[in-house]
């Protein structure tokens, strides 16, 4: 219940990210990217597919999904956001405040957005700049 409640979260997140940016493109095609900067791989992140489906984000046709994991080893963070941003990503979602301060670390422009309620505070943040 806790992992569909986070994923409902973090989707909510990105589609707040990602909607102005359809908006703004008006481009035919336009395929949006998302980067995931997670600490482990699994399926927790199916909630999260599945909301973005609702949306009418269609892996594959109209967003490609980037995830990139640490696997618990954190030091990796930095690197794995620095990938990232080589792919241009459209918004990185970052489920864990130690997440968005490494993301924040390697980028200024591309919009990050975070799960869990306690992040909160930095979404809008972002969202405002």
């Amino acid at each position: 219940m806790r992992v569909r409640a986070l994923g409902r979260i973090t989707l909510l997140t990105v589609a707040v990210l990602v909607v102005p940016l359809a908006a703004r493109a008006q481009q035919v095609g336009k395929v949006y990217r998302i980067g995931i900067l997670a600490n482990v791989s699994g399926g927790t992140w199916g909630p999260f597919i599945e909301g973005l489906r609702d949306l009418g984000y269609v892996e594959g046709q109209n967003i490609t999904i980037e995830f990139r994991s640490s696997e618990g080893k954190y030091e990796r963070l930095p690197d794995l956001a620095a990938e990232l941003v080589r792919l241009k990503v459209d918004v990185i979602v970052a489920p864990a405040n130690e997440n968005v301060v490494v993301a924040k670390q390697v980028t200024r422009t591309i919009p990050i957005g975070s799960g869990p309620p306690r992040a909160g505070a930095s979404v809008k943040k972002e969202l405002n700049r």
